[in-house]
């Protein structure tokens, strides 16, 4: 595998741009050619190819201030995603009702505009995982196998 992946994230404070940090590296003896965007706009995000978003929920299930205006642009732009395979990795906390309700949001946009979604969603809770890192390379071999499998 030499595919180039694009890993968008969309953070409060911080730990979703760590944990796609913490699997760039991991992402590139795999095989991938990883480039984070961290909050981007839509013009800088690839609309081919392989996402891996990974994004945090903050107040009522919401989208980070950072990634929302990305989120806003697909909606209102709708462009045609059927080029694009993605992984979904959402940050948040089950004390709340709409735990990672952030990248469930996303999730759904990007399917309906036409994105494969590829294996399993990852959600890491910071009541019970302290080192979110951790949980997220664990099933990164899973989702890179899933990924094979697809191809």
């Amino acid at each position: 595998m030499s595919e180039k992946i694009t890993l968008i994230t969309g953070s409060s404070l911080g730990n979703a741009e760590y944990v796609a940090e913490h699997l760039e590296p991991l992402l590139g003896v795999l095989g991938l050619n990883p480039e984070i965007k961290h909050g981007p706009k839509l013009d800088e995000t690839p609309l081919f190819g392989l996402w891996l978003v990974i994004c945090s929920t903050h107040g009522a299930g919401d989208l980070p201030d950072n990634l929302q205006p990305w989120l806003n642009e697909l909606e209102a732009r709708e462009p045609d995603l059927s080029q694009v395979k993605f992984g979904a990795i959402g940050l948040g906390s089950s004390e709340y009702d709409l735990f990672c309700g952030a990248i469930k949001t996303i999730e759904t946009v990007l399917t309906q505009l036409g994105a494969t979604k590829v294996g399993s969603r990852l959600e890491i809770d910071a009541t019970t995982d302290s080192l979110p890192e951790e949980v997220a390379e664990a099933w990164l071999d899973t989702w890179v196998s899933n990924l094979q499998n697809e191809n």
